[in-house]
């Protein structure tokens, strides 16, 4: 899940726009927390995190809190890596 990263308002664009082929919800580096990435063209894509203004890469506390965010932005389902 390691890429350059992709702003929350871009990417509510791209869902509004069905554009995002994937959504893989994965753990951070320290396991402590909780990333969410996307996966936008072919198969063979990477994995893009989702980052926040201030950090590279966002995390979330709870897979709950990761949940509440996806539905915000309209996202039907994920999958969740351990």
């Amino acid at each position: 899940m390691i890429g350059e990263g992709i702003h929350e308002d871009a990417l509510q664009h791209l869902v509004q726009q069905n554009a995002v082929r994937e959504f893989v919800v994965g753990r951070d580096a320290s396991r402590t927390k909780w990333t969410f990435s996307v996966r936008l063209g072919g198969p063979h894509s990477r994995l893009i995190a989702v980052r926040s203004r201030r950090e590279a890469i966002r995390t979330w506390a709870s897979l709950t809190a990761v949940g509440r965010f996806a539905e915000g932005l309209g996202v039907r389902g994920f999958a969740v890596e351990l």
